[in-house]
C-alpha cells in the first residue's frame, strides 16, 4: 500500500478511487498515506458504515461494472478484495472501465483470494445473512486479464496467515491505449 501511495504521489498525485471500498478501511489508510482517496461501493449500507466510521472522507454509491468517472481522471485505483464478487465473464468489462478512468501510467492495486473455485457465501461478518459468490483466482489468470485490458503487472505477492486463506496482490500500470 505504501509503494502504491508513493507511485501516485511521484506521478503528480490526484484522485484515487478505492473501488468496492466496503466499510472504508482502505480508503482511510490511503488518506493516512497522504493520498487523495475516496471510496466507491455498490452497497448503500456499506457507504453508510464507511461515512459513519470515517467522517470527513468522501464515499459514494457506484458500480465497478459501470464506473461513473471521467476518462483518464484517476491518478490511481485500488480494488482491495472487491473483484472477488465479480464473475469471471465480467472481469474483462470491469478492467476495461479501470483502464478507461485511469491516467496513462497510473497504478492499479488489486488483491484477491487465490484458488480455482467459487462458492456461495451465506453469512457475513457478525453473522449477518447474505447471498454473494466469492470467486478465487490464480495470479497467472489475473495477470492475463490485466494484460488483455491494457495493463502491465509490475509486482505481485501471495500472502497467507493462520487467520486467512491465500491471497494475491498485484500492482499494475495502465498502458496508453494503442488500439485505433
Amino acid at each position: 500500500m505504501a509503494l502504491f501511495a508513493d507511485l501516485v504521489r511521484t506521478s503528480g498525485g490526484g484522485p484515487v478511487a478505492d473501488v468496492g471500498c466496503g466499510p472504508g478501511r482502505i480508503t482511510a489508510h490511503l488518506r493516512e498515506l497522504c493520498v487523495d482517496a475516496f471510496g466507491i461501493d455498490l452497497s448503500p449500507a456499506m457507504i453508510e458504515v464507511a461515512g459513519r466510521d470515517h467522517p470527513g472522507l468522501r464515499f459514494e454509491v457506484g458500480s465497478m461494472t459501470d464506473l461513473d468517472l471521467a476518462d483518464a481522471s484517476m491518478a490511481g485505483l485500488v480494488a482491495w478484495y472487491s473483484l472477488i464478487h465479480v464473475p469471471d465473464d465480467e472481469i474483462g468489462s470491469v478492467l476495461a472501465h479501470f483502464h478507461r478512468v485511469l491516467r496513462p501510467g497510473g497504478p492499479l492495486l488489486l488483491s484477491f483470494h487465490v484458488g480455482d473455485e467459487s462458492r456461495l457465501k451465506t453469512q457475513g461478518y457478525g453473522g449477518h445473512p447474505m447471498k454473494v459468490y466469492v470467486h478465487r483466482r490464480r495470479p497467472c489468470q489475473m495477470t492475463a486479464w490485466l494484460n488483455d485490458a491494457g495493463f502491465t503487472v509490475e509486482a505481485h505477492r501471495t500472502l497467507s496467515s493462520a487467520e486467512s486463506t491465500l491471497g494475491g496482490i498485484l500492482l499494475a500500470r495502465r498502458q496508453p491505449d494503442t488500439r485505433q
